[in-house]
Order: C-alpha cells, then structure tokens, then sequence
C-alpha cells in the first residue's frame, strides 16, 4: 500500500540535437533544456533505504539523453512526446510532465517551450 507520492525532478538537462524543419536545422545540433517530474507511489521500503523501491532516475535520464542527442526531429511536440514516453515506462508512474525549450527559436525571445503531461 502506497504511503505517499515521490516527486522527481530533473532540472535544466541541456542537450543538443537536431531540431527543426528549416535546412540549416536540419544540419546543424542546436541546444534545448530539458525540464521533466516524473510522480510515483512510495511505500516503506523507501524508508527502509531499499534501493530497488525507488524509482531509477539515472536510468531514465540516461535514457533520455541517448535519445534526444542521437535522434533527429523536425518538430518540438515530437521530441516532448518521445521524452513523455520514455519516463512513463517504468509501470509505477502516475503522473509525468515534461517541457522542453528551444533557445532563440524566435527573434527577440529567449527561447519557444512546449509541455506535455500524462496521467495514469
């Protein structure tokens, strides 16, 4: 029986990858800053210290890079999608919300962010 919600975060994971569907995107890596929470039930064993109650955060983060920094994509939903679904892949996952900003993706602005978000 679950006791309560962990909440992990992982802030401001900055990738490079192919993004966009202008030439010089499409041949040229360009930044993007991950944001992702990922929600899952804890029980005792968290508070017993047992390593295999908890969800594996470098696992997925590892996962996250392998694919962003070897994929290519044309557009930013994309890329959101394909992130959403790597952290939903552990069965424990009730809740998972990832954005990713695309730096100078428009003249005079910081940067153009897009937002997903799941809940089983």
């Amino acid at each position: 029986m679950p006791l309560s919600n962990a909440i992990i975060e992982i802030k401001q994971l900055r990738l490079r990858t192919f993004i966009g569907f202008n030439q010089e995107e499409r041949n040229k890596q360009q930044d993007v800053v991950i944001n992702i929470e990922i929600h899952y039930p804890v029980n005792a064993q968290i508070f017993e210290d047992k390593v295999e109650a908890a969800l594996n955060y470098k696992t997925i983060c590892k996962n996250v890079i392998e694919h962003v920094e070897n994929g290519k994509f044309l557009l930013l939903e994309r890329l959101v999608a394909d992130v959403l679904k790597i952290c939903r892949q552990d069965s424990s996952v009730s809740y998972a919300r990832v954005s990713i900003d695309k730096p100078h993706a428009l003249r005079f602005s910081d940067s153009v962010s897009l937002t997903l978000e799941h809940r089983s």
